[in-house]
């Protein structure tokens, strides 16, 4: 289990630096790239010590659904760099929502939430959680004063990502979380398109984070895998018997793929941060293009608080281009270099159609609610050289 990074010298480590040797657990052998244990049970040396561990009398691993040296070790590693008292490793980035979510609420329970929400997540707002007694209210993220009048004396928690999927809209981590924490509620951020490179929200206030492995994180499209991350006493006290018995756990395997990609997360990240500033840009000039969203430009609404809560514009761009959907497909079809794909975070550059792929489901009226039209379009913005992203962006516009 990922212990509480209270380490003094961890803490004063720098991100590049926790990312490579934060949790670092060796074995006798002393090998320098951390061992995979692929073991689903651990053998104990008398009847007695295994009594004492299943007591938690004693340390030590027990059984690899809830504990595993590797997983632990990238707990430990992504606590160091988030800034969080422990951490819990899962299946999926939707297995870390869920979790977080479900360790705590009842029926009964009020959640506020942000309307502009990944699919999945929103269907968790809208369909999972109300069929559990939960009730869900949706408001407009950006209107703090929305979030007040929305909470009641039973709402538990406050859900919400920055910036959103797929219009890239900010919403005021601190003054959520404010307000969660003067109504007795938990605050809790996916934090997915940020990654923990560009935004600290444990920093801001929240208290609980959540991620997608899968995307950045692991950032090659290898592997799926989730975190939830939060203060020792929550991770220990309230999520984990409920993680423990209902097993979303993460793979010993996916944890070694996901600690691979910690060690260059930072690299990579401000790689496609540069690439996006200048993508974003040049779509702006294109007459073709009808809107550029991009937290990182002056001309982005919400530029001002982005840039307080974020150390950069990120490595997505949402743009939306005229003509509609059948434009937007010859576009999407031109394409050589951008790989058409629902996924994002690879280290290949990608290209989405959300109201298609990800937010199908809502249907028009849905989509148009929360400004999905068909010309919308996000970008994942990967490794390649930034001059042939703009030189394939251009063949294709141009070929419309």
């Amino acid at each position: 289990m990922a212990k509480d990074n209270s380490n003094p010298q961890r803490k004063n480590w720098q991100p590049a630096t926790a990312m490579v040797h934060g949790g670092t657990i060796r074995s006798q052998f002393g090998e320098m790239s951390e061992a995979m244990f692929l073991t689903s049970g651990y053998a104990y040396d008398s009847a007695e010590q295994a009594e004492a561990r299943f007591k938690g009398d004693t340390e030590g691993f027990v059984y690899t659904r809830y504990s595993n040296p590797t997983i632990a070790m990238f707990e430990e590693r992504i606590c160091a760099l988030e800034g969080a008292g422990a951490a819990r490793a899962t299946a999926t980035g939707m297995a870390a929502v869920t979790t977080a979510l479900l360790s705590f609420l009842k029926a009964g329970d009020h959640v506020v939430s942000g309307r502009v929400l990944f699919g999945s997540n929103l269907y968790i707002m809208e369909n999972i959680l109300p069929r559990l007694g939960i009730e869900t209210t949706l408001v407009d993220g950006k209107d703090l004063d929305a979030w007040a009048a929305a909470m009641r004396p039973n709402t538990r928690a406050c859900f919400f990502e920055t910036p959103t999927n797929p219009s890239l809209e900010i919403v005021d981590v601190e003054g959520v979380c404010n307000i969660a924490r003067d109504a007795g509620a938990l605050s809790i951020i996916d934090n997915v398109f940020a990654t923990p490179i560009l935004q600290k929200p444990m920093e801001l206030g929240a208290d609980i984070v959540v991620y997608s492995a899968t995307k950045h994180i692991d950032g090659q499209g290898r592997c799926l895998g989730g975190v939830v991350l939060s203060s020792q006493e929550f991770i220990e006290d309230t999520l984990h018997d409920f993680f423990k018995h209902t097993g979303p756990s993460m793979s010993p395997f996916n944890a070694w793929v996901m600690l691979k990609g910690l060690e260059t997360l930072s690299l990579r990240v401000k790689h496609s941060c540069a690439s996006a500033e200048v993508v974003a840009d040049f779509l702006a000039e294109r007459s073709e293009v009808a809107h550029v969203f991009y937290p990182g430009r002056k001309d982005h609404p919400q530029h001002d608080l982005a840039m307080r809560q974020m150390s950069a514009g990120g490595p997505l761009v949402s743009f939306e281009l005229k003509g509609g959907k059948e434009a937007t497909f010859k576009f999407m079809n031109t394409l050589e270099i951008f790989k058409i794909t629902n996924n994002l975070g690879d280290a290949k550059s990608l290209v989405t159609h959300p109201a298609t792929t990800t937010h199908q489901r809502l249907g028009p009226e849905g989509r148009a609610a929360i400004g999905i039209g068909d010309g919308l379009l996000r970008l994942s913005l990967g490794l390649e050289d930034a001059g042939d992203l703009l030189a394939d962006i251009e063949q294709a516009i141009s070929a419309m």
